[in-house]
This record gives C-alpha cells, sequence and structure tokens, in this order.
C-alpha cells in the first residue's frame, strides 16, 4: 500500500507517574507548516478522517518508521489514545505497551533519549492543491485519508513536538471548547454551548464512540468549564 508521509519532529515528554508509564503525547502534523516534502496542512483537514476513525470506535495504529523495515517493525509499539484537531494541528496522546520486553525498553529508552525524536503520518491526499509557482509549496492538502502516526528517527518538519501528556491539545477558552465541539462531533451551536456551561448533562444521546471522545475532551478542560461568570 502507497502512503504518503508528512514528518514533524518532537520532544519526548512522559508522565513521570508509575501508573501512566510509558504515556506521552504531541502533534502528529502543523497546520500551514511546510515540511521537508513540501507539503503544508490546511486547519481541519483531518476532520472527516478522524470522525470515520470515531464511528469505527478505533484509531490509527501507532508503528515506529511506517512499518518500514519489516518484521516486528509492522507491529503496533503502542496505542493511540486520543487525537483532535486544534488551532496548532494534529494533537496525539498515546501509550507505548510491553515496556518490560526488549524491544519496549529500547523503543522507550531511544525516546526519552531524543534517537527516536519525531512523529510521522502515513496518509492518503483526498483533497489538495498543486502549487503553481516555484516559490509554492508542492502541495496544499485540504483533505486528508489518515491511515497511521509513526514515531520515527528522521523527521521532515520542524515544529511539532511530544508534550507532557496533560497539556496535549489544551483548550484556553470557553470559545476554542464549542468550536471544537462543534466541528469534531458535529453539535450545533447551541448544543455545543449548552455543554460547555452544563458539561455532560446537556449532552444529548449519541453513539458510544462519539460520546466517549466528548466526555474525554470534557474531561481534559474541566478546569474552563467552571465559569466564574
Amino acid at each position: 500500500m502507497n502512503l504518503d508521509h508528512y514528518l514533524a519532529r518532537m520532544e519526548v515528554k512522559f508522565a513521570t507517574d508509575a501508573a501512566a508509564a510509558g504515556t506521552f503525547s504531541g502533534y502528529g502534523a502543523i497546520f500551514g507548516n511546510l515540511d521537508f516534502n513540501g507539503d503544508v496542512i490546511l486547519k481541519w483537514a483531518f476532520k472527516e478522517t478522524l470522525k470515520i476513525w470515531r464511528q469505527n470506535k478505533s484509531l490509527p495504529p501507532m508503528l515506529v518508521q511506517h512499518g518500514g523495515f519489516g518484521g516486528m517493525d509492522e507491529i503496533a509499539v503502542g496505542k493511540w489514545t486520543a487525537m483532535a484537531e486544534d488551532d496548532t494541528g494534529l494533537a496525539v496522546e498515546g501509550k507505548l505497551i510491553n515496556l518490560d520486553t526488549e524491544r519496549g525498553r529500547t523503543i522507550y529508552g531511544a525516546m526519552k533519549e531524543n534517537v527516536l525524536d519525531g512523529l510521522s503520518i502515513g496518509f492518503r491526499a483526498v483533497d489538495f492543491a498543486l502549487g503553481s509557482k516555484p516559490d509554492a509549496p508542492r502541495r496544499t492538502l485540504k483533505k486528508i485519508d489518515l491511515v497511521e502516526v509513526s514515531i520515527v528517527q528522521m523527521p521532515g518538519n520542524g515544529l511539532a513536538r511530544i508534550r507532557d501528556v496533560k497539556s496535549a491539545a489544551r483548550i484556553k477558552t470557553i470559545r476554542e471548547f464549542e468550536e471544537r465541539l462543534r466541528d469534531e462531533f458535529d453539535f450545533s451551536h447551541a448544543q455545543a454551548k449548552a455543554i460547555a456551561t452544563h458539561g455532560f448533562r446537556a449532552m444529548e444521546p449519541r453513539d458510544e464512540a462519539t460520546a466517549t471522545e466528548a466526555a474525554k475532551l470534557i474531561r481534559r478542560n474541566i478546569d474552563i468549564l467552571n465559569p466564574r461568570r
């Protein structure tokens, strides 16, 4: 299967408590930034593909080097637990697995030492515009079919970073929270406003996967949902 790749450099920062060993977060792609392949991704390019993944109650696999070396590299090294678009890019949270094995310890150690120092998405370009001038991006990607997100050693984009899991995809304002509910979960303006004001009680019944992801978004940003107005 032939895929395009978009690469983004990262700075590894893992959660420190024992219960969250191996968990980390960051950005799989940055909006509006030219990567080393000459591609630029526009905001909300992942909207439809993330919606489909949620409907299937799943997320793309977490690989190393896109599984390009065969053998064990084609097997997932962890699990992405959350993916969402924000104003910066594709924010991801994940957890490495099998940390008690040689392979798990090697990957964990390489990431902590910034040897495996990038994130890269494997995708199909669904809608894009080709650059028409010498100084224009090779492609401006408007809609992407996301297939996998890999931890890689040779990143091509210098902006994205892996951050502490508690700060990933952080929302700063009530308005931004309402926009995320509308854009990612298809709530109406009135519904998003009600949820931002009243929390879980205002959520209408949805399919389990959508409700779960929306609930995670609320929990991660509970501090801004207690307005002191």
